[in-house]
């Protein structure tokens, strides 16, 4: 009689050895090891920014206004009402991070249990799939700027907005997992063994789709970055006087030509942002692989 063998989750052991393989491949790739140190800095510099910027962001000095970077106790300028650029810059990433991490957040918890049911349950299956279809058809930041129209302007109204543009992403990168994992051996051993679908989404196939979820969050922070960006630039995020980089891109812009540090920098701090997001989330799908531990 052949006996087939469950893998549970993962032992305590096996999870150990499994996640140091992971932070050994992480070191070894120099690009991930670079876009790690930029994202802790940043996390770092938004968090305590309230407490280490130079001056408030609403601190006006008409005497000084337009102020080009280098300037004396103004290390990055100053913008039209002779704000500090730098502590505006640092406020606006705070924001740009908060937004990022909620709107990943609210899609996760929404995106992946209609993603399990999706690839698990046939009968939800054409429901939900359907449902997803629907969401598609409107490009993401259409939808968003959508969504956030109708909530109405903020910070908090923003990152919902952006969230539920990203469920349809979540919930068909889930369902694929969902389905692959579906198929495996230890799987139907489990329900041969009388597991119920709910212990087996809950034991065997959550488990082993946390690391398709953790890289689907690293590329979807980006994403809602850029979105934060765009609906605070549109008038629909985050509103004056509080900082954003996409508000100070809109401010920015009407005095380009005169003081074009004003644009520049806020839009070099999204892109770095959205980089070294992008960078470390292919490094961790890398890292994450387990052909790679072949050979």
């Amino acid at each position: 009689m052949t006996v087939l063998t469950v893998p549970m989750a993962e032992t305590g052991s096996a999870s150990i050895t499994r996640r140091t393989r992971v932070l050994r491949r992480l070191r070894r790739n120099p690009l991930a090891v670079v876009s790690f140190v930029v994202l802790a800095l940043a996390a770092v510099i938004a968090l305590l920014s309230p407490w280490i910027a130079p001056y408030s962001v609403d601190q006006t000095d008409f005497a000084r206004t337009f102020a080009p970077p280098g300037s004396p106790g103004h290390v990055l300028g100053t913008d039209d009402l002779g704000r500090d650029v730098l502590s505006r810059i640092m406020l606006g990433a705070r924001a740009s991070l908060q937004v990022g991490l909620l709107a990943v957040a609210t899609s996760l918890v929404i995106g992946v249990p209609l993603g399990l049911a999706a690839g698990y349950f046939r009968a939800w299956d054409a429901v939900i799939s359907r449902f997803t279809d629907l969401l598609l058809a409107f490009p993401f930041l259409i939808m968003a700027v959508g969504l956030a129209a109708i909530r109405g302007a903020s910070l908090g109204n923003a990152a919902v907005a952006i969230g539920i543009a990203q469920i349809p992403g979540v919930i068909r990168v889930v369902r694929s997992d969902t389905l692959r994992l579906k198929s495996l051996d230890f799987v139907a051993a489990a329900v041969v063994d009388g597991a119920s679908d709910l212990w087996v989404l809950a034991r065997h196939i959550l488990p082993n789709a946390t690391s398709v979820i953790l890289v689907q969050a690293t590329v979807a922070i980006p994403a809602a970055i850029l979105g934060e960006a765009v609906l605070s630039f549109l008038g629909l995020g985050i509103q004056p006087p509080a900082p954003s980089l996409g508000t100070m891109l809109a401010t920015a812009q009407q005095f380009a030509a005169r003081a074009p540090w004003a644009a520049v920098l806020p839009g070099v701090v999204i892109m770095g942002l959205a980089l070294a997001f992008n960078v470390f989330g292919d490094a961790l799908r890398d890292a994450l692989d387990p052909k790679g531990d072949r050979g």
